[in-house]
């Protein structure tokens, strides 16, 4: 499935979603691929604390050796979410829905062509939702307020990006794969396969937190890409890192969240933006920007229906000296 065929109906219909359980399973998968990272002091990391307690199931154990998720994942686990905001409950029930002979199916291709015996188990669609509850209750529920403010700002970002610059410039980072081909063309990923046709379905991008994604479907008119978020990576655990913090001295000179702010403008972000990565409201974001730009360190221009606003070369000169204002004595 290397391209999907997209005329001008499916994308005027294609949206971006945000999935609490496509979250969990991209999470799965970092935390069944390779062992959590350790600490700066060595100790290990909440991550790999939680990792161990998961993989002393034998079922989870079979699930990592075979690499469930990491060369294909189970069509059951992550199918196009059927509304606009779902919730992790909805979503998981359809998982646990899924007939135990489509499950062994799916699970099957995902390793390689035969499933191991000790994930041959009865009801393999129930035991795969018992594990996604576990990384969702012990993972990523505790972090999904911050991890959905980061994916958020990824969705304004990139729709605004679609509106100035069309639907190349929209999927050029989705995937090292991906690609706008032209004449209804997009190559997703790069299997060597025939194109599918996707006129009249429902197309959807979901972004994740981590280094990777991959393209769901649920047959025949719902197709998904789920593409890593921009500007996430792994901190102490899976999942969207936090927005870069200021240098301190910049922080007291500023304030803390006015110097998030100008840490945040390395690229142009509109006040939406700014307040989904710093969790400062609309009317908060808007009062600290009106005082760096009568401080010359912001300028704003607008793009459409949205003013966005960039740091100016002052305050490139602050950041560039670690945040120390430079005095006349040098």
């Amino acid at each position: 499935m290397g391209e999907w065929l997209v005329d001008a109906e499916v994308l005027a219909r294609s949206r971006f979603v945000l999935s609490p359980l496509i979250e969990t399973v991209a999470t799965l998968r970092l935390l069944t691929a390779s062992p959590a990272p350790a600490r700066r002091d060595g100790r290990p990391s909440p991550a790999a604390a939680f990792r161990a307690r998961l993989t002393a199931d034998p079922f989870v154990r079979a699930w990592a050796a075979a690499g469930v998720g990491v060369r294909w994942t189970p069509d059951f686990l992550s199918r196009p979410p059927r509304h606009a905001t779902p919730t992790f409950a909805g979503e998981l029930a359809r998982v646990r829905a899924t007939p135990a002979p489509e499950a062994r199916a799916d699970l099957a291709t995902a390793c390689g062509g035969r499933l191991p015996r000790a994930l041959d188990v009865p009801d393999p669609a129930g035991r795969a939702a018992d594990l996604l509850d576990r990384v969702w209750q012990g993972v990523v529920r505790p972090d999904w307020p911050r991890r959905s403010r980061v994916l958020e700002a990824d969705v304004v970002g990139r729709v605004h990006r679609l509106s100035r610059h069309g639907w190349a410039a929209a999927v050029a980072d989705l995937g090292p794969r991906t690609r706008w081909l032209g004449n209804g063309r997009l190559r997703v990923n790069g299997a060597d396969r025939p194109a599918r046709d996707l006129t009249g379905a429902d197309l959807l991008f979901v972004p994740v937190g981590g280094p990777n994604g991959w393209v769901a479907w649920e047959l025949p008119d719902r197709y998904a890409m789920i593409y890593p978020a921009s500007g996430t990576a792994l901190t102490d655990g899976p999942g969207p890192a936090a927005p870069p913090s200021a240098p301190d001295p910049l922080a007291r000179l500023l304030g803390s969240n006015r110097a998030a702010l100008l840490t945040l403008l390395d690229a142009p972000r509109s006040t939406s933006h700014l307040a989904a990565l710093t969790g400062l409201g609309l009317g908060s974001v808007g009062g600290h920007l009106k005082v760096l730009l009568d401080a010359g360190l912001v300028t704003r221009r607008r793009a459409g229906a949205s003013v966005l606003y960039r740091r100016t070369p002052a305050a490139e000169a602050l950041l560039g000296a670690g945040g120390t204002p430079r005095t006349a004595d040098g």
